[in-house]
């Protein structure tokens, strides 16, 4: 056999067809064909063997060059191909600036999030300070110097969430006030915004966790006159200037007297219907005068300073504002939802 000869047909035949690839696929399976393990050139490498060994030597370097010169061949058109492919794409990526503009989609503040910054504005005007809590409170804090009794049911472990002896994951942002009456004197006046968890079973109006804003006022002479006055514009700026409200008396470990605030329906305007159950009024948050033995826990002088103290579930004046009948849609990321908020 005339290598030679063999070697010259085949680098004729494959530089044929790596000039007829048009991708770089066809330029993979001309490789295989001719310079691969089982290709043509290779065979004919494999066949050294038999050629006389005067001859061997000048056999093996016409067969190696012709080797190196098709696989140059294979690099350059290949790259030929990678670059015209290149050139394709940018061609049809091109920015037609005839076009026009498309107009960006502006995100939102969540609800929540958006009802309580302006709760928290609306007490900033009044003279309330912004401080935070841990989520990780101590059982004292969150239960004992808010005057809660041992048997108290808010204690147990099926309705509160402990992390480890002596803590909990707070089920309100009361035992943030703890913690600033502790680091000063009075007057104190602050709000405490923050998330909360309790072992609640989710449903319409409940869930594990959610926002509350805790307020407190000690000073000499708070009355309840103070707390109804402040409550009055809180309500009138969140809800409206034609907002009502009234309290109703309640029981709250951490305040004596303790009430409820009501406020008038947003949608009949007290005259009574399907939301306010006809009665003309919605609950809105829990609130009284401090107690005598949360001043105690603290080191104030109960018989010189007076104070009071309310908590509002953020959610439940979101669904009040904008009309939602169960809490849960609030979280489940309901694009036109929100979007529609």
């Amino acid at each position: 056999m005339d290598l030679h000869n063999e070697a010259v047909k085949i680098r004729e035949a494959a530089a044929k067809a790596i000039q007829a690839c048009r991708t770089t696929e066809d330029i993979e399976a001309v490789r295989v064909k001719y310079v691969g393990r089982k290709g043509r050139l290779t065979q004919l490498l494999r066949k050294l063997g038999d050629v006389p060994a005067e001859q061997r030597k000048e056999a093996g370097r016409i067969l190696n060059e012709t080797k190196e010169e098709l696989t140059s061949l294979l690099t350059s058109r290949r790259s030929e191909i990678e670059e015209s492919v290149r050139q394709q794409v940018r061609a049809s990526e091109t920015i037609d600036v005839t076009l026009p503009g498309r107009k960006p989609r502006l995100g939102k503040l969540h609800p929540t999030l958006r009802v309580l910054d302006e709760i928290v504005n609306v007490f900033i005007g009044l003279g309330f300070a912004v401080v935070e809590g841990p989520e990780i409170e101590t059982e004292y804090n969150n239960f004992d110097a808010l005057n809660f009794p041992p048997w108290h049911p808010s204690r147990d472990d099926f309705d509160s969430f402990y992390v480890a002896e002596g803590y909990v994951l707070r089920t309100h942002t009361s035992p943030a006030q703890i913690r600033v009456m502790k680091s000063q004197d009075p007057p104190v006046r602050v709000i405490v915004p923050g998330r909360c968890y309790r072992r609640d079973t989710p449903d319409a109006s409940h869930l594990m966790s959610f926002f509350q804003i805790e307020g407190l006022y000690v000073d000499h002479d708070v009355s309840l006159a103070d707390l109804k006055g402040t409550l009055a514009i809180f309500a009138r700026e969140v809800f409206g200037p034609q907002t009502k409200i009234r309290f109703r008396p309640h029981y709250f470990p951490f305040t004596e007297p303790s009430a409820e605030l009501d406020i008038s329906c947003l949608v009949c305007a007290g005259k009574g219907c399907r939301l306010c159950k006809h009665s003309g009024w919605l609950e809105v948050l829990g609130c009284g005068m401090v107690h005598p033995n949360v001043f105690k826990h603290v080191g104030y002088d109960h018989r010189a300073v007076t104070g009071f103290a309310f908590g509002l579930g953020v959610e439940r004046i979101a669904m009040l504002k904008y009309g939602i009948a169960d809490i849960r849609t609030l979280y489940e990321n309901d694009v036109r939802v929100l979007n529609g908020l």
